[in-house]
Parts: structure tokens; C-alpha cells; sequence
């Protein structure tokens, strides 16, 4: 299957290629990742979603805004005195893409092709990756995040970490360089930059780097994780449900009793 940006987010390409936001979604609950590549299930989008979209969309240019604002009209005011303008949110996604363009460091990392379609073959499976900034010139690859604070804090498995660690978004930058130099049959890859900018009142910057230590690690678990992953994505193995996400809860039967020292175990 070839992948255009028509198709690029069909249900037939995510059947046919794994992804990062798949691999994530089936790490986290296998009977909700399933429903969803069925078509069965669909997470409601969030503004805060449309944000990083209309975000996104400026940054790559002229043609991608306009269509992200035919597909969204929501973004805009329909009545009052704001009629046809933009609404409050959606006026502090100019600030952030203000704050990112002012920044010459910002400015020069935004700079490459746009939305870059990657395709390859890792630990014997099919992956489909798209690349915020493709600039293999500079030796880099962009992802954008726009975030709710730089320095947010979130606990995560006993401890506290940054929104890269909150998100996954070491694994996604080990798998998106790793595709990239299988597809170009490299010996070396690219360097993943992360820009990310926050949804404060006055926004914030970054660039953030990683190291070569913490991307072979999530590489390393990924080869791990697959096997089983695939196996319940064929249908081979039945998908397991985590009862927290809200697939299970909207899904779930109660079938027994808990007792109330059980509540807290696994969070």
C-alpha cells in the first residue's frame, strides 16, 4: 500500500502499517487499540488537540492552514460581536507560533520539508511515520509539541518526569530516526530535536535534545513489546483491557466484588 496524505490516517493503513501512536495505544490497553483499528471505538478530540493541529498547520505553510481551516470551522466565532474571527484559544495558537517564529534558534530548526511521509520495515514489521521537519541538510529531523507547560511535571511509575517521558515522546523520536536511516539505507542517523512551545498566556519555548543511550533503550523495548502487539493486532492472541482507560470504562461488566484496599493498587 502506498501512503499519500489523502491515506495517510485511513483505517486501511493503520491495518496495513504499525505506528508509534498505535504501538503506544496498544502498550497501554490492547482491547481499546483493537476497537479503534476496527472502527469500532474513536477518542474524542480535545481542543487542546485542534491547538497543536492549527499550531502545526501554520508552521508548515499557507496551504495546510487554509485546509485545517476548511475542515475546522468551529475554530471561528459564529455569532456576537466576534463573528467570523477567531476564537480566544485558537488567538493564543498566533501566539505561539509568534513566539516560535520571533526565535531565531526556533526559526532555523522550523526550517525543511514539511510532514514528511517515512516508510520501513523495523524488527520485521511494516511502520508508517510522518516527520514534522525533514531536514537531512542540516542532519536533522523536527518533531513539534505544543505543550502545556515546558517544565510541567507528571508521576509516572513512582516518580516524576517531563512531558517527553509523560508522552512517549523518546520512543517516538528513537522509532522516527531509526525508519529514516533504514529507508535511506544509512550507516548513521539523523539527529531528533524535539521544538516545543506552551499553551501558557505567554508562551514558552524550547529545543530539546536526547541521547543516544535513551533511544537505543526504547528501540530496545519496542523489539520487546512487538511480538505480542502484533499477535493481538492479527488476531492470534486475544487483546487484554487495563479497566482504566475510557474504552473499558465505557465497555466494562461488572463481574465480582473489590475490596476497597484493592482501589489503589497498579496507580
Amino acid at each position: 500500500m502506498k501512503l499519500t496524505e489523502e491515506n495517510y490516517y485511513s483505517r486501511e493503513a493503520n491495518q496495513h502499517y504499525m505506528s508509534v501512536s498505535q504501538f503506544k495505544d496498544f502498550d497501554k490497553c490492547e482491547a481499546a487499540a483493537l476497537a479503534k483499528l476496527n472502527g469500532e471505538y474513536s477518542e474524542p478530540k480535545a481542543d487542546c488537540f485542534l491547538i497543536g493541529s492549527y499550531v502545526g498547520a501554520t508552521i508548515e505553510g499557507d496551504y495546510a492552514l487554509q485546509k485545517f481551516i476548511e475542515d475546522h470551522p468551529e475554530i471561528f466565532s459564529s455569532r456576537g460581536v466576534n463573528k467570523g474571527e477567531l476564537k480566544a484559544e485558537y488567538k493564543l495558537g498566533d501566539k505561539m507560533v509568534e513566539t516560535l517564529l520571533d526565535d531565531p534558534v526556533c526559526r532555523q530548526m522550523l526550517e525543511g520539508d514539511k510532514e514528511v511521509i517515512v516508510t520501513a520495515e523495523l524488527f520485521g514489521v511494516l511502520w508508517k511515520v510522518k516527520l514534522d521537519v525533514y531536514n537531512p541538510d542540516e542532519g536533522r529531523i523536527i518533531d513539534l509539541k505544543t505543550v502545556k507547560g515546558i517544565h510541567e511535571r507528571y508521576w509516572k511509575n513512582g516518580k516524576w518526569v517531563s512531558f517527553v517521558e509523560n508522552f512517549g515522546y523518546v520512543l517516538q523520536m528513537a522509532v522516527y530516526t531509526e525508519l529514516e536511516r533504514i529507508e535511506h539505507g544509512r550507516f548513521t542517523t539523523l539527529e531528533p530535536l524535539i521544538v516545543a512551545v506552551s499553551k501558557e498566556e505567554t508562551p514558552d519555548k524550547a529545543v530539546i535534545c536526547f541521547d543516544e543511550e535513551s533511544l537505543n533503550y526504547e528501540l530496545l523495548m519496542v523489539n520487546d513489546k512487538l511480538p505480542r502487539i502484533i499477535a493481538v493486532k492479527e488476531g492470534i492472541e486475544e487483546p487484554k483491557r487495563c479497566e482504566r482507560c475510557r474504552y473499558c470504562r465505557s465497555t466494562k461488566k461488572i463481574d465480582g466484588l473489590i475490596h476497597y484496599l484493592e482501589l489503589t493498587m497498579g496507580s
